[in-house]
């Protein structure tokens, strides 16, 4: 459980802007497009990978019941705005929840054919970006390297790290040259966002060095295990 939260009981809202002019990302140095989003942290921008909310996705605003499910299932949420000119505000353009958040509200909606559609098509999204012979030896890396790991974990890991147009780590030259040093990124953010208790820190309002400093040890003692140093 979440100890020692941060600020008031109830945190405020995590909040991404959909950016209207380019930009650039103060920590990894990347370029962000109109469109793109970004997280300001005091004063500072951040990529969606660099805020730790790259594996979230985005539900667009239109559907209220799809959103408050999938909102309510999401550990970690973030809301997406964007500044209109014609009224001079920002103003709400959907939410980031948790992939499998979106998939269980949408199992309690199945009744509107639309958006039986909708995830079938979303679905066929996912799997034409999937590069399935690299994630096949990524995870078999994965597995190699850390053999105490959950049956499956690999597989989950690899997919995600190594998503096409992601930026993730599994995109970068040492993943596809299945280096240890990538491989061990991949799964120390996975451990850290699956294993932990990391992100009720960031959404209970725990800057995210300090949540990443909280939950270190735990990230540790669970790649010692993964790697059969433990019980």
């Amino acid at each position: 459980m979440v100890t020692g939260s941060r600020g008031e009981d109830k945190p405020k809202e995590i909040v991404v802007f959909s950016i209207t002019r380019n930009a650039t990302c103060d920590e990894c140095g990347e370029e962000l497009w109109s469109g793109n989003l970004l997280r300001v942290v005091e004063g500072t921008a951040h990529c969606m990978a660099c805020a730790d909310l790259g594996h979230l996705v985005y539900l667009p605003s239109g559907d209220a019941a799809l959103t408050r499910r999938a909102s309510r299932h999401s550990t970690l949420r973030a809301v997406v705005v964007r500044w209109s000119r014609s009224r001079k505000r920002y103003e709400r353009q959907g939410i980031l929840v948790e992939e499998a958040a979106l998939a269980q509200a949408e199992d309690e909606c199945l009744s509107d054919a639309d958006l039986r559609a909708a995830r079938r098509v979303r679905e066929a999204e996912g799997r034409e970006k999937r590069d399935e012979a690299f994630i096949g030896s990524f995870a078999e890396a994965i597995r190699s390297r850390y053999p105490g790991a959950p049956q499956g974990a690999e597989v989950s890991i690899a997919e995600h790290a190594c998503q096409k147009y992601s930026g993730r780590v599994g995109r970068s030259a040492g993943a596809k040259a299945l280096e240890p040093a990538a491989i061990d990124l991949a799964v120390g953010a996975a451990v850290r966002h699956r294993w932990t208790d990391y992100d009720k820190l960031l959404m209970a309002g725990w800057d995210r060095n300090d949540a990443r400093a909280q939950v270190g040890a735990d990230v540790a003692a669970v790649l010692d295990r993964w790697r059969g140093g433990g019980p």
